[in-house]
């Protein structure tokens, strides 16, 4: 299991760039005066720019390049316009495969150690996600999100008589980003090009071809390619939906508490602090994180932390607390969830936070998906009043907001 100390390491050391592939014509979704289907509104806003804003918001991406058709110069220019990123607008090929070269070789000057290359089309990707096909590429391995196949498969003829039955065990359906070594995927897509070969669907297939290993890591179920016109409706309904009648927004709280004992550090909010002492607890004993993730546990009646990590579980001792947090993300996305913001206030009468306030933020950016500017993270003393005020421990209060698919007067 990597430790968030890791996690912190690679990050710094991760350059990491996104190529968006949108230069497809997208005619199964069929056509409308809006353009292409990655310019189609859906909640509002085209559906490249729902797309461009989940990388964009996301603290270890520095740039992104975007595979256009060069006649969509002026959709772009408006889908794009206000982001606060690096975005380079790329002309795209004639395939897929084409685009996706041409803009990698359009971010050469960057040297990222690490491309994460994204249908344009897939608008609901999240952080979590994004962050678990970085974590897992390597000097010499690259990474995609799957979901295990569900369906039963059958073989067919071209007269659609069935053939036969495919078993679907180790079987698994491919999503974006999926995530390289710069250099080997930009090599790997050169030498399919001057070899003639066209014909790949992903870049994972590229790598494969070219001799690098691809690993999976756990996809998203929501992570979905917008491909049809219902998928539009869809989308559009998911997004936008609320705005007819009382949406469904949910608030939940969360406490906790930890005593100090012997030791040179805390950790809160994700944050390592040198300190006089060190928090007591079965895991690293982030009381902020703790309360955080009962309130998030709370916005769909999930339980609270020790229904999911319990205490007499050694599997979770020293863990890291941002597993709990993450793990409640999910649960909440699983259930179409959106979170909106989150806001934790820790009490104690030392350390100081004040000069750790934007690590804190930073941390929780990443762990639920969301931009800083929805994150709130305060500090207060007791006043020298009871355990706390003696410095005896600390002690923190969550708040999170989340918005759940439905209407309050639905009954949902």
């Amino acid at each position: 299991m990597t430790t968030q100390s890791e996690r912190d390491q690679k990050a710094l050391k991760c350059s990491v760039a996104v190529v968006l592939v949108a230069a497809g014509r997208g005619s199964r979704a069929g056509h409308t005066d809006q353009g292409p289907k990655q310019y189609r509104i859906i909640g509002g806003k085209p559906v490249i720019r729902h797309t461009l804003e989940a990388f964009a918001v996301h603290p270890r991406i520095d740039a992104i390049a975007v595979a256009i058709h060069p006649n969509d110069d002026d959709l772009f220019a408006q889908a794009s316009a206000g982001l606060d990123a690096d975005v380079r607008a790329v002309p795209g090929g004639a395939t897929r495969q084409e685009s996706t070269r041409l803009a990698l070789r359009a971010i050469e000057d960057l040297e990222p150690e690490i491309v994460l290359i994204h249908d344009a089309v897939r608008p609901f990707v999240d952080a979590v996600l994004i962050d678990r096909v970085i974590d897992a590429v390597g000097e010499h391995n690259g990474a995609l999100p799957a979901v295990a196949v569900s369906d039963t498969l059958k073989h067919a003829e071209k007269d659609m008589r069935v053939a036969g039955t495919v078993p679907r065990d180790g079987l698994f359906a491919a999503q974006t980003p999926q995530g390289f070594p710069f250099r080997a995927i930009l090599a790997a897509h050169e030498k399919a090009a001057q070899a003639g070969l066209d014909g790949f669907t992903d870049d994972a297939s590229i790598a494969e071809w070219a001799g690098l290993e691809n690993r999976l890591v756990e996809g998203s179920p929501d992570n979905v390619k917008i491909t049809w016109a219902r998928d539009l409706a869809l989308a559009d309904q998911r997004l936008g939906g609320m705005m007819n009648g009382l949406p469904d927004v949910r608030t939940g709280n969360g406490y906790d508490v930890h005593a100090f004992v012997e030791g040179d550090n805390v950790t809160l909010c994700g944050v390592k602090i040198p300190h006089s002492r060190r928090l007591s607890g079965h895991s690293d004993a982030d009381v902020g994180l703790h309360a955080l993730t009962d309130a998030l546990l709370a916005t769909c009646g999930a339980g609270d932390i020790g229904t999911h990590f319990p205490p007499s579980d050694p599997k979770w001792k020293g863990a890291p607390s941002h597993l709990f947090v993450e793990h409640a993300v999910r649960l909440v996305r699983e259930r179409g969830g959106r979170i909106a913001n989150a806001d934790i206030t820790l009490i104690c009468e030392a350390p100081k936070i004040g000069p750790h306030r934007d690590a804190m933020r930073a941390e929780l950016s990443r762990m639920l998906g969301i931009s800083a500017e929805r994150l709130s993270v305060k500090a207060t003393t007791n006043e020298g009043l009871g355990f706390i005020g003696r410095a005896e421990g600390i002690a923190a209060i969550a708040t999170a907001t989340v918005v759940y698919p439905g209407r309050l007067a639905d009954g949902g």
